[in-house]
């Protein structure tokens, strides 16, 4: 172990730390049984309903965790990366904490998510054609300037605070057998995963992600964090590569004791599924870990299962592409 790797526990307790710090940001989001899917699987499914969260997903909760701590700090000014949602939560973040925010953002990303970036008053730039090249410049420029890079997923205090959706998980679940949830950079299963593990260890984590884009997966897979091209996903949050010496590679080798990857249909499918029966809202990113749990129920037959919904904005075009095609 490296002199800056922490372990389970260490993240575990900033993950507490990180939940007495943020609460008055945050929704504490329903956890939400699934009658349907729970009869059709034959497995009591639970949604954690992230995609209420505010700006609509979870990462404002890593956010305003690093951002609270950069505050005390002295920080005015910092630079960060992102697809869209966590960008929102960067910006919402230094709006209500006073801090000036740069963000940067690959030239593919989603229109509408660019456009919700600037209608929520962040300084804008677009560089590169996926997240790695936006992080790599994003990062250039604060080291240039010398101030914080706010990494979306690379950081213990993200890591943390997106950990807190555990803590809520377990008070409303007690008994939780096995939480399914999408991997794109790992903060979201890092942090999760150091605090379930650590009280309750016979839960199980399943790592989710697109075929298309399954980084975190074929690192694990391999040992080492490698880079292998991505293809367009209805997952855009879950996009990108990972950039070496990450500290949520640890994390998803150690604690995440299954993967599941699942096809582009399979994740349309999920999103259906949940609009039609929920009457919600959730993008692709949020439809990842459903569809794998549609695709292994067999394996948690009688388990109580909860699935992270890790987000709501999906792009109104995609949603109508999706609808168009179930009819």
């Amino acid at each position: 172990m490296s002199s800056i790797e922490k372990t389970p526990l260490e993240v575990a307790q900033m993950v507490e730390e990180a939940e007495t710090r943020i609460r008055q940001y945050i929704l504490h989001t329903p956890l939400a049984y699934t009658p349907r899917l729970s009869k059709d699987s034959g497995v009591e499914v639970y949604l954690k309903l992230e995609n209420e969260q505010w700006t609509g997903s979870f990462k404002i909760r890593g956010a305003f965790n690093k951002l609270s701590i950069l505050k005390t700090e002295g920080v005015s000014k910092i630079y960060t990366a992102t697809t869209g949602n966590h960008g929102m939560a960067s910006a919402l973040g230094c709006k209500t904490l006073g801090l000036d925010g740069i963000v940067v953002v690959p030239v593919s990303s989603d229109s509408e998510k660019k456009e919700k970036l600037l209608e929520a008053g962040v300084n804008l730039l677009q560089h590169g054609c996926d997240c790695f090249e936006a992080e790599e410049h994003a990062r250039g420029l604060a080291e240039r300037e010398r101030v914080p890079y706010l990494s979306p997923y690379n950081d213990y205090h993200v890591i943390a605070g997106q950990g807190t959706t555990g803590i809520e998980l377990i008070k409303d679940l007690p008994d939780v057998d096995a939480v399914f949830v999408s991997v794109g950079g790992g903060s979201l299963i890092g942090g999760i995963a150091a605090y379930l593990k650590c009280k309750r260890p016979q839960c199980k984590i399943i790592g989710c992600s697109p075929r298309n884009n399954k980084v975190m997966h074929e690192s694990v897979k391999n040992g080492q964090i490698i880079q292998e091209e991505s293809y367009d996903t209805l997952s855009d949050g879950t996009g990108g590569g990972i950039e070496p010496g990450t500290v949520t590679f640890p994390l998803c080798r150690d604690l995440v004791d299954d993967w599941v990857l699942v096809e582009e249909e399979e994740i349309a499918d999920a999103i259906f599924y949940c609009l039609q029966a929920h009457k919600k809202v959730i993008e692709g990113a949020a439809g990842v870990p459903l569809a794998a749990l549609k695709k292994v129920s067999g394996n948690f037959k009688g388990k109580r299962v909860a699935v992270v919904l890790c987000g709501a904005n999906i792009s109104t075009r995609n949603l109508q592409l999706i609808l168009n095609t179930h009819p």
